[in-house]
Protein backbone atom coordinates (compact mmCIF):
# COMPACT_ATOMS: atom_id res chain seq x y z
CA UNK A 1 0.00 0.00 0.00
CA UNK A 2 1.81 2.74 -1.22
CA UNK A 3 -0.14 5.57 0.18
CA UNK A 4 0.07 4.13 3.62
CA UNK A 5 4.08 4.06 2.95
CA UNK A 6 3.91 7.57 2.01
CA UNK A 7 1.99 8.47 5.46
CA UNK A 8 4.49 6.38 7.28
CA UNK A 9 7.23 8.62 6.28
CA UNK A 10 5.41 11.62 6.23
CA UNK A 11 4.78 11.00 10.20
CA UNK A 12 7.87 9.94 10.72
CA UNK A 13 9.50 13.06 9.04
CA UNK A 14 12.32 10.65 7.45
CA UNK A 15 14.15 12.32 4.41
CA UNK A 16 13.92 9.64 1.91
CA UNK A 17 16.79 10.73 -0.81
CA UNK A 18 19.63 9.65 1.61
CA UNK A 19 21.31 5.98 1.12
CA UNK A 20 20.79 4.29 4.58
CA UNK A 21 24.49 4.35 5.93
CA UNK A 22 24.09 7.74 5.78
CA UNK A 23 21.20 8.52 8.24
CA UNK A 24 21.57 8.89 11.46
CA UNK A 25 20.63 6.75 14.55
CA UNK A 26 17.27 7.76 15.12
CA UNK A 27 16.45 8.17 11.48
CA UNK A 28 17.62 4.44 10.73
CA UNK A 29 15.50 3.84 13.54
CA UNK A 30 12.30 5.50 11.69
CA UNK A 31 12.98 2.92 8.87
CA UNK A 32 12.78 -0.19 11.07
CA UNK A 33 9.48 1.14 12.31
CA UNK A 34 8.42 2.30 8.76
CA UNK A 35 9.25 -1.48 7.72
CA UNK A 36 7.47 -2.68 10.59
CA UNK A 37 4.01 -1.20 10.21
CA UNK A 38 4.28 -0.74 6.43
CA UNK A 39 2.20 -4.18 6.07
CA UNK A 40 -0.39 -3.44 8.31
CA UNK A 41 0.39 -6.61 10.74
CA UNK A 42 -2.11 -8.20 12.79
CA UNK A 43 1.22 -8.98 15.38
CA UNK A 44 3.55 -6.40 16.25
CA UNK A 45 6.72 -6.88 18.33
CA UNK A 46 9.06 -4.42 19.01
CA UNK A 47 12.62 -4.06 20.97
CA UNK A 48 13.18 -0.83 22.15
CA UNK A 49 11.35 0.77 19.03
CA UNK A 50 12.29 4.73 20.49
CA UNK A 51 15.57 4.10 21.17
CA UNK A 52 17.46 7.21 19.09
CA UNK A 53 14.28 8.74 18.82
CA UNK A 54 13.32 13.08 19.43
CA UNK A 55 10.84 13.53 21.53
CA UNK A 56 8.26 14.39 18.47
CA UNK A 57 8.83 11.02 16.70
CA UNK A 58 8.25 9.23 19.85
CA UNK A 59 5.15 11.10 20.23
CA UNK A 60 4.31 9.86 16.46
CA UNK A 61 5.33 6.21 17.68
CA UNK A 62 2.70 6.36 20.38
CA UNK A 63 0.05 7.40 18.40
CA UNK A 64 1.53 4.61 15.68
CA UNK A 65 0.93 1.92 18.46
CA UNK A 66 -2.28 2.92 19.74
CA UNK A 67 -3.91 2.83 16.01
CA UNK A 68 -2.33 -0.47 15.23
CA UNK A 69 -3.69 -2.05 18.50
CA UNK A 70 -7.38 -0.02 17.82
CA UNK A 71 -7.52 -1.39 14.08
CA UNK A 72 -7.06 -5.54 15.78
CA UNK A 73 -3.24 -5.21 15.99
CA UNK A 74 -1.10 -6.94 18.99
CA UNK A 75 1.41 -5.39 19.81
CA UNK A 76 4.38 -6.62 21.92
CA UNK A 77 6.74 -4.21 23.15
CA UNK A 78 10.13 -4.50 25.41
CA UNK A 79 10.56 -1.19 26.71
CA UNK A 80 12.92 0.24 29.10
CA UNK A 81 11.20 3.49 29.04
CA UNK A 82 8.22 3.06 31.39
CA UNK A 83 6.71 6.03 30.29
CA UNK A 84 6.19 5.04 26.93
CA UNK A 85 4.90 1.64 28.27
CA UNK A 86 2.46 3.28 30.74
CA UNK A 87 1.06 5.46 27.27
CA UNK A 88 0.86 3.14 25.24
CA UNK A 89 -0.08 -0.40 26.75
CA UNK A 90 -2.96 -2.09 28.37
CA UNK A 91 -0.95 -5.00 30.35
CA UNK A 92 2.32 -5.25 31.71
CA UNK A 93 4.80 -8.31 31.79
CA UNK A 94 8.01 -7.70 34.89
CA UNK A 95 10.32 -10.06 33.43
CA UNK A 96 13.23 -11.15 35.84
CA UNK A 97 16.37 -13.31 35.35
CA UNK A 98 14.32 -14.50 32.61
CA UNK A 99 11.33 -15.28 34.01
CA UNK A 100 7.96 -14.13 34.11
CA UNK A 101 7.16 -12.40 37.64
CA UNK A 102 4.18 -10.29 36.95
CA UNK A 103 1.45 -9.48 34.57
CA UNK A 104 -1.61 -7.49 34.68
CA UNK A 105 -3.02 -4.47 33.74
CA UNK A 106 -0.90 -1.08 34.26
CA UNK A 107 -3.53 0.10 36.21
CA UNK A 108 -3.71 -2.92 38.49
CA UNK A 109 0.35 -2.52 38.91
CA UNK A 110 -0.08 0.48 39.85
CA UNK A 111 -2.74 -0.39 43.14
CA UNK A 112 -0.25 -2.63 44.64
CA UNK A 113 2.00 -0.16 45.07
CA UNK A 114 1.80 2.49 48.32
CA UNK A 115 1.59 5.65 47.79
CA UNK A 116 1.63 8.99 50.01
CA UNK A 117 -0.73 11.91 51.27
CA UNK A 118 0.43 14.98 52.22
CA UNK A 119 -1.78 17.32 54.03
CA UNK A 120 -1.07 20.60 55.28
CA UNK A 121 -3.18 21.63 58.18
CA UNK A 122 -3.65 25.95 59.17
CA UNK A 123 -3.11 24.38 62.84
CA UNK A 124 -1.05 21.91 64.95
CA UNK A 125 -2.97 18.43 64.68
CA UNK A 126 -2.87 15.23 66.76
CA UNK A 127 -0.42 12.81 64.77
CA UNK A 128 -1.94 10.19 66.21
CA UNK A 129 -5.62 10.76 64.97
CA UNK A 130 -4.07 9.20 61.45
CA UNK A 131 -1.96 5.80 62.47
CA UNK A 132 -4.84 3.43 63.13
CA UNK A 133 -6.98 4.34 60.33
CA UNK A 134 -7.24 2.15 57.59
CA UNK A 135 -5.27 2.49 55.02
CA UNK A 136 -2.43 4.21 56.94
CA UNK A 137 0.17 2.30 57.05
CA UNK A 138 3.16 5.05 58.21
CA UNK A 139 2.98 8.43 59.96
CA UNK A 140 5.20 11.37 59.74
CA UNK A 141 4.40 14.69 61.79
CA UNK A 142 5.98 18.15 59.31
CA UNK A 143 6.06 21.45 60.32
CA UNK A 144 5.80 21.37 63.68
CA UNK A 145 2.58 19.15 63.60
CA UNK A 146 1.17 21.35 60.91
CA UNK A 147 1.54 18.91 58.14
CA UNK A 148 1.63 14.83 57.82
CA UNK A 149 2.78 12.95 55.30
CA UNK A 150 1.12 9.81 55.18
CA UNK A 151 2.23 6.32 53.44
CA UNK A 152 -0.99 4.66 52.12
CA UNK A 153 -2.51 1.23 50.72
CA UNK A 154 -5.92 0.93 49.38
CA UNK A 155 -8.80 3.43 50.23
CA UNK A 156 -8.15 7.09 51.36
CA UNK A 157 -11.49 7.23 52.65
CA UNK A 158 -10.82 6.91 56.58
CA UNK A 159 -8.20 9.73 55.99
CA UNK A 160 -10.35 12.32 54.46
CA UNK A 161 -13.24 12.18 56.67
CA UNK A 162 -10.21 12.09 60.17
CA UNK A 163 -8.74 15.67 58.39
CA UNK A 164 -11.77 17.00 57.78
CA UNK A 165 -12.00 17.62 61.18
CA UNK A 166 -9.45 20.15 61.31
CA UNK A 167 -8.76 23.11 58.75
CA UNK A 168 -7.15 21.88 55.79
CA UNK A 169 -4.86 24.79 53.47
CA UNK A 170 -3.68 21.58 51.32
CA UNK A 171 -3.55 17.88 50.67
CA UNK A 172 -1.80 16.30 47.99
CA UNK A 173 -1.52 12.80 46.82
CA UNK A 174 1.93 11.54 45.21
CA UNK A 175 0.63 8.19 42.96
CA UNK A 176 3.29 5.48 41.62
CA UNK A 177 4.82 5.70 38.84
CA UNK A 178 4.64 2.45 36.42
CA UNK A 179 8.74 2.70 37.27
CA UNK A 180 7.77 2.32 40.91
CA UNK A 181 5.86 -0.98 40.29
CA UNK A 182 8.52 -2.28 38.27
CA UNK A 183 11.99 -1.80 40.47
CA UNK A 184 9.47 -3.34 43.41
CA UNK A 185 9.46 -6.41 41.36
CA UNK A 186 12.71 -6.41 40.48
CA UNK A 187 15.52 -4.93 42.53
CA UNK A 188 17.35 -8.09 44.24
CA UNK A 189 20.21 -8.01 46.63
CA UNK A 190 20.55 -3.87 45.96
CA UNK A 191 20.90 -4.44 42.01
CA UNK A 192 18.68 -2.37 39.58
CA UNK A 193 16.21 -3.37 37.45
CA UNK A 194 16.76 -4.19 33.90
CA UNK A 195 14.10 -4.93 31.57
CA UNK A 196 10.19 -4.40 31.64
CA UNK A 197 8.25 -6.61 28.63
CA UNK A 198 4.31 -4.91 27.68
CA UNK A 199 2.11 -5.79 25.49
CA UNK A 200 -0.47 -4.31 24.09
CA UNK A 201 -3.86 -6.25 23.36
Amino acid sequence: DQKHLKHLVQRLDLDTGRKFRQYSTGNKRKVVLIQAFMHKPRVLILDEPTSGLDPLNQQEFDGMVREARDEGCTVFLSSHVLSEVEKTCTRVGIIREGRLVKVGGVHDLRDIKHYEITITFAEPVPVEAFPQLEGVTDVERLSDGRAVRLAMQGSADAVIKAAARYPVISLTSYEPSLEDVFLRYYERDGRPAKEVAANVV
